[in-house]
Formats: C-alpha cells, sequence, structure tokens
C-alpha cells in the first residue's frame, strides 16, 4: 500500500470518528440505546396494565423496543430485586412507578449512575436527584375531588378513608387532599385512615369494623382500586351498599362493573394511558438531547353511572389488556 493511500485512509478514519462523536454529542442514542424498560408498581393491575398500552404504542412510534416487567403484589421488597437485575441489564432508559418514596431510592441511584435514563411514572421517591421527569396524577387533587363528589352524593357526617399503605406516594397525596377537603366540606373523618396494604379482603374487613364501631357512618373513600374492590364487597356484605356512599379511586373493568350495579357511587379515574405515552416521550427526549419536562402532573376525572357512556368519561375506562 502506498503512502498516499495510507494517509487517505487515516483521514476517512479520522473523519468517521469526528462525526460519530459529534453524533454522541447532540444526544444520538447508540446502536444498543433502543431499549426501554417500564417497570409497573404491581402486575395485572388494570392501571398499569393501562398505562402499559400507551407506553407501547408510544415506543414503537418512536422506534424503541419496550420490555415490561413488575412485582406480583405492590411491595419494595419485591420489586427491588427487579431494579437489581434492570441495573444489571443497562437499558437506554426506564420507566418506574417506586413502590416506596425512600426504600425504592437505592436501587434507582444505582440504575441512574450506570447511565439508564430513569422517567417516574405514577409514584415518586422523595429523593429529589432521581429521575430526569416525573410524571403523575394530580393525586392531591384527585383526594379533593373525591370529597366533592361524596358531598354531591348528599353525605354530611361522618367518612371514613381506606388506603393502602404509608409511605406509597400516589395514595398519601389522594389522603391528604381529602381530608382537607372535607374538613372544609364539614365532614366528620372516622378516626385515623386505615391501611389495607393493598389486599380486598383486609378493606372489606376494616369497613365491617368500621360499620360495627359506627352506625352512623355515611361516606366511605377508598383511594386505590383493590381498597376499592374490597370496600364494596363488606358495604354488600353488611347491606349498606348505595346506602353509605363509596367513592373509589381508579376505573378498572370492576369496578365499573360496581358502579353499574350500584355498589359504588362514583369513581376518581386517572389518565394512565396518557402517563405511559408521556413517560417515553420524556426518556426519549433525554436519550436523544431534546428538552425535557421535569415535572408533569396529569388531570382525572369523576365517574358516575350517569355520565359513564359519555365518550369523553368512557375513553379513560382502564383495560384489562393491549
Amino acid at each position: 500500500m502506498t503512502a498516499g493511500r495510507k494517509t487517505l485512509l487515516g483521514a476517512i478514519a479520522i473523519g468517521v470518528a469526528v462525526l460519530a462523536t459529534a453524533a454522541a454529542a447532540v444526544g444520538q442514542p447508540s446502536a444498543g440505546g433502543k431499549n426501554i424498560t417500564l417497570m409497573v408498581g404491581v402486575k395485572g393491575d388494570p392501571f398499569y396494565v393501562s398505562m402499559q398500552c400507551g407506553a407501547q404504542g408510544e415506543a414503537k412510534k418512536l422506534g424503541y423496543k419496550l420490555q415490561v416487567q413488575g412485582p406480583d403484589k405492590f411491595d419494595a421488597t419485591l420489586q427491588n430485586p427487579l431494579l437489581d437485575a434492570v441495573a444489571a441489564a443497562k437499558p437506554a432508559a426506564l420507566l418506574v412507578a417506586p413502590n416506596d418514596v425512600k426504600a425504592s431510592a437505592a436501587p434507582l441511584k444505582r440504575i441512574q449512575a450506570g447511565g439508564t435514563k430513569v422517567v417516574l411514572v405514577d409514584t415518586i421517591v422523595t429523593d429529589k436527584s432521581i429521575g430526569v421527569s416525573r410524571i403523575a396524577t394530580d393525586n392531591k387533587l384527585g383526594g379533593v375531588k373525591a370529597a366533592d363528589a361524596l358531598k354531591q352524593l348528599g353525605v354530611k357526617g361522618k367518612v371514613l378513608v381506606i388506603s393502602t399503605d404509608p409511605g406509597v406516594s400516589s395514595v398519601d397525596a389522594r389522603v391528604a387532599g381529602f381530608d382537607q377537603r372535607a374538613k372544609q366540606l364539614g365532614f366528620t373523618l372516622a378516626g385515623k385512615t386505615q391501611y389495607s396494604h393493598n389486599e380486598p379482603a383486609t378493606a372489606a374487613q376494616i369497613i365491617s369494623a368500621a360499620l360495627a364501631k359506627d352506625p352512623d357512618l355515611q361516606g366511605v373513600f377508598a383511594t386505590n382500586l383493590f381498597s376499592a374492590q374490597g370496600v364494596s364487597t363488606g358495604l354488600r356484605q353488611a347491606g349498606k351498599s348505595g346506602k353509605v356512599k363509596m367513592v373509589g379511586f381508579d376505573a378498572g373493568p370492576d369496578q365499573i362493573k360496581q358502579l353499574k350495579a350500584g355498589q359504588v357511587q362514583a369513581l376518581v379515574a386517572q389518565k394512565p394511558f396518557d402517563i405511559g405515552v408521556q413517560g417515553i416521550d420524556q426518556a426519549v427526549n433525554s436519550l436523544t438531547g431534546k428538552p425535557v419536562k421535569k415535572n408533569i402532573a396529569t388531570a382525572s376525572l369523576i365517574v358516575t353511572k350517569a355520565n359513564l357512556s359519555v365518550p369523553s368519561v368512557s375513553k379513560y375506562i382502564y383495560k384489562s389488556s393491549c
């Protein structure tokens, strides 16, 4: 090979390297950077299924591959080992609904330190250094809407709140919003918030005990899908369906059946499909050097038997499969 040819090939190689460096500098994803993981809070929950549907469609549209994982229960001790596996796999981005505001932080910091872009969806951690974007329902406002719904249902006196577990950002905010608004409306809170640990059977036991203790109970706010399922069962078993007014959070297929049957009087529906879409958008923006929105609060709406068939409402009913 002549010296001139060697020089020409060397110049071409340098040029290719410069172009590759420039592409990286403007945030172009590498050849292996088309993988995104969605870590849901718990498998099988229609809320997270709907989020998955939105994320899958948006990822496909933008040319990314999406893998979906999640624990069998909403429990940080079950989710954290899955997050450790994500840290080892190093996907380009992770959309995650952390199971605990504190306990989930350590594995997420490791994932982020490994170069994966982390987007928090639905729930958050208190460590504000985690996450390029945080996308969730305005849960405090959702709690306010639940209190207003009970007022519209004619409730004036004693009300009870049944949640999942303390330390879950989304439901904690709903409780705070409800409590604040309930006091403004003149409701009497029937003791402290009760916790079902995301088990419908436990929620049913709680409402049964509450009815025995406070037979004048007028209303119940159940802060998520599984708590609402259990409360509905407990009220039905006590012969109190429709007499004790109930507002649930989320609008899964089972809750819609209960709404139609009059076992639940109103639901606060979130927009998980939209959260999934926006989660992918913000992750890809971060990967490609585009502007990223640090915080996005999505809306919620009240669903009743009267407005259930309205298209602008019915499109937000959660899915059981994509």
